[in-house]
């Protein structure tokens, strides 16, 4: 069973008013939770998360507005958050996010990873998004669904089109995954088939080069989902893991991730399968505000006996 994304409730303008006053330090925090899998990440130090959080609420050097660690508008840093103090993650892919219109900006946490690897992440609200037609076969979009294949299926597809076109494999190419006719059924035999798909593609160009997430609670997917401008995209569904997200939506399992969470956890699978490199923690800066964010609402909900 494969993990589905979720939209991200919980507004980080009310986990900024929540924890104003909440002095604990990150380390005090992790001792009165259970273990979870943010305990186990390679983060850069988060000294200037705990400093901001003790100052307070600080304005948006853009819009003014009152925020808490970063303008979830703006997509910027709060003026007590230097950015050279915040790590700066670089991805092997780039990665679309697709938000609803009726998605609260601050209840998305998209913005993280906006922030933590600007050069290689872009954010559109639907219906504002491009048209991946003409670069389809480079792209594959995160969703479940019957046509979807796990990120493991694609090491397989990708030796199934090499060997049915013949392609060698060049040892100075990164080790990305071909998969232009990811989902076509190839016939060794099909001279017609091997032929069109040659004329297609090559394997120096058919590589997968960016990931398109949806930012948006299940029930609010279908419209985006069903956009013709998505259509044809190789669909991929990510293995099932449990939320760590502090309140997911009602009625819907703690597989529900939220849209960092989708994200960190592709890349790692994407690094260990596709790859075939071993992974030191690469991409676990992704979580650098969400895991501290964790931190400070569940102990806050253990000080008030909440939990």
């Amino acid at each position: 069973m494969s993990a589905i994304l979720k939209g991200d409730e919980e507004s980080h303008e009310g986990a900024g008013r929540k924890t104003d006053g909440l002095k604990s330090s990150g380390s005090q925090t992790a001792s009165m939770l259970p273990e979870t899998p943010l305990q186990n990440l390679h983060l850069a130090s988060q000294a200037v998360l705990e400093r901001a959080q003790k100052q307070g609420r600080s304005k948006c050097p853009k819009c003014n507005s009152s925020r808490m660690f970063y303008c979830y508008t703006c997509y910027i840093l709060v003026e007590t958050v230097p950015t050279k103090d915040i790590p700066v993650v670089k991805l092997p892919l780039k990665i679309d996010i697709i938000k609803h219109p009726n998605e609260t900006d601050g209840k998305s946490t998209a913005v993280h990873a906006k922030l933590l690897a600007p050069e290689d992440v872009t954010i559109y609200t639907y219906p504002c998004i491009p048209d991946y037609e003409e670069m389809k076969h480079e792209i594959a979009l995160i969703f479940p669904g019957p046509n979807s294949v796990s990120v493991n299926d694609i090491v397989s597809l990708q030796n199934k089109w090499e060997k049915n076109v013949g392609c060698e494999k060049d040892d100075d190419l990164p080790a990305e995954p071909v998969f232009k006719c990811a989902k076509l059924e190839l016939d060794s035999n099909d001279n017609s088939s091997l032929g069109e798909l040659r004329s297609r593609t090559t394997c120096k160009k058919a590589r997968l080069k960016k990931i398109v997430f949806v930012d948006s609670t299940w029930n609010q997917t279908n419209k985006i989902i069903t956009d013709e401008r998505l259509q044809g995209l190789l669909q991929i569904e990510l293995k099932s893991r449990k939320t760590c997200f502090w309140r997911h939506q009602k009625g819907k399992p703690d597989t529900y991730l939220s849209t960092i969470e989708a994200i960190y956890y592709f890349l790692v699978d994407y690094h260990r399968e596709l790859l075939k490199e071993k992974y030191e923690g690469q991409y676990d800066n992704l979580l650098f505000f969400y895991s501290f964010m964790y931190r400070l609402i569940k102990n806050a909900r253990c000080s008030a006996g909440k939990e």
